[in-house]
């Protein structure tokens, strides 16, 4: 009978211990996503999704520059906690017609009036990828109308195709 108390105080650590890895996994998470934030060169042009699980992180999406990506996993892999680094982002081809292309969808999404709040802040949540002529919208915006309105926008002349795959946030950071 001593060998079943000692079985159950296992199975309630290991009960434990899984919403504690949980726990960290989103705090690990939640400093990943600061320090590429945070990073001088990430614009409006560049999007980085960050999973983490067990100490591994995952980098997906895609920057502008092969140095982008390279120093976004640098810095990422000093973060204290992460214990495996997956940098799976894409560095976009150099083209002068999708660099000409963001700026025409940028400046029709953040010059109009409903997204004026949005150009103003430090780090704007719409990002605009472009690649080959077809023009991808993430991050996050206050309403559907909202979202609507930058698909809307986003059909400048040149842009083959424009996919929405803004989210909804009540909150934005401002």
């Amino acid at each position: 009978m001593r060998v079943l108390p000692g079985v159950l105080c296992l199975l309630l650590l290991a009960a434990a211990a899984r919403p504690l890895a949980q726990g960290n996994d989103h705090a690990l998470a939640e400093k990943v996503a600061a320090k590429v934030r945070d990073y001088t060169s990430f614009t409006i042009f560049d999007d980085v999704t960050v999973s983490v699980g067990n100490g591994k992180v995952t980098l997906t999406g895609c920057v502008t520059m092969p140095f982008k990506r390279q120093e976004i996993g640098e810095r990422v892999a000093k973060i204290d906690g992460v214990e495996v680094l997956e940098n799976d982002l894409h560095v976009l081809p150099v083209s002068q017609s999708d660099a000409d292309l963001r700026m025409r969808v940028a400046q029709a999404i953040y010059g109009h009036p409903a997204f004026w709040p949005y150009a103003s802040m430090p780090r704007p949540p719409i990002h605009i990828i472009v690649e080959a002529g077809r023009v991808t919208l993430t991050g996050v915006v206050n309403s559907e109308v909202e979202r609507s309105l930058a698909f809307s926008l986003a059909h400048v002349p040149g842009a083959f195709s424009v996919v929405n795959d803004l989210r909804l946030d009540k909150a934005p950071s401002r």
